[in-house]
């Protein structure tokens, strides 16, 4: 037990560390200066360009959403994640050893070339993603959860990191055992982080960009919004486009839907009066009385 407690206390001191560096020192691969460049590039084109002209520029609850995008990045890795999932890998790590697991490497990718390591777990990363958002909308505590991203009501950018602390576990939890058996060898995957995060930004944002046959391949905001869509079409009670970074998965499995231009739909979902409207109300939210989804 002592053993697991150091390594909770150690979490904390090495996520504390590795924040106050980013904070203090910029540099090319610190990723909160690249949330906040990320953010600005896309804030501006909305102000610029919007989709929707008549939305307001500080959209309802912008701040609200600006604040969640720093909690789920960072915030919440401080308070508990990081040093609970340490705790978890190293329990995982000796319940294997117990019964004689020493290695989860099905596919030995280290001799690969870099770019290609980095191709293989973004796309196994974002199927794996794709396939946990739809446990969120199907699993009915899961979806009490995942309210709080659908509780959107005006679409911006910074909706795209509006979500509840539980999906950083449930996301986590499932990505783990694949991306321990592919055994990539690259510890800095800067590029994958940073690229689904301007993806998911885009996709979340008051911009309209054509993208052509690429919108079959990369998500885009006049194909997510349907995902935030109050008002699911009879045929879809669990919602659809559930990508996160690519729309390829929807295409090839059936699970997009773009029934017309989706510019002015109305957003969330047919209880949302009665949803809590604040950070705390909201984070709470889902470990009481649970309800089914209506369409």
């Amino acid at each position: 037990m002592s053993k697991y407690l150091e390594v909770f206390v150690a979490g904390y001191e090495s996520y504390a560390r590795y924040l106050w560096g980013e904070l203090t020192h910029p540099h090319l691969k610190n990723y909160v200066y690249w949330l906040i460049g990320v953010s600005l590039f896309f804030f501006v084109l909305e102000l610029l360009r919007p989709w929707r002209p008549e939305q307001p520029r500080f959209r309802k609850d912008f701040w609200l959403d600006a604040f969640y995008m720093f909690f789920n990045f960072f915030l919440f890795s401080l308070i508990i994640y990081n040093a609970a999932s340490d705790v978890v890998v190293n329990l995982v790590s000796d319940a294997l050893t117990a019964i004689g697991v020493e290695n989860l490497v099905a596919i030995e990718v280290r001799s690969w070339p870099a770019w290609l390591q980095l191709v293989v777990l973004f796309l196994v990363r974002d199927f794996v993603h794709w396939n946990g958002h739809q446990l969120l909308h199907r699993v009915p505590f899961l979806w009490e959860f995942h309210k709080v991203h659908h509780s959107v009501e005006q679409m911006g950018f910074a909706a795209h990191l509006r979500y509840h602390w539980m999906e950083n576990v449930v996301y986590r939890a499932i990505e783990y055992l694949p991306l321990a058996m592919i055994g990539f060898g690259i510890s800095d995957f800067f590029i994958v982080h940073v690229f689904s995060l301007a993806v998911g930004h885009f996709n979340h944002s008051n911009w309209k960009l054509e993208l052509g046959p690429l919108k079959y391949v990369f998500n885009n905001p006049q194909m997510h919004i349907w995902h935030h869509v109050k008002n699911l079409p009879a045929n879809r009670p669990h919602g659809m486009n559930f990508g996160l970074t690519l729309s390829l998965w929807d295409y090839l499995f059936g699970t997009a839907c773009i029934p017309e231009d989706g510019r002015d739909i109305e957003l969330g979902f047919t209880d949302l009066e009665e949803f809590p409207k604040t950070f705390v109300g909201q984070s709470l939210h889902g470990f009481g009385r649970r309800r089914q989804r209506s369409a």
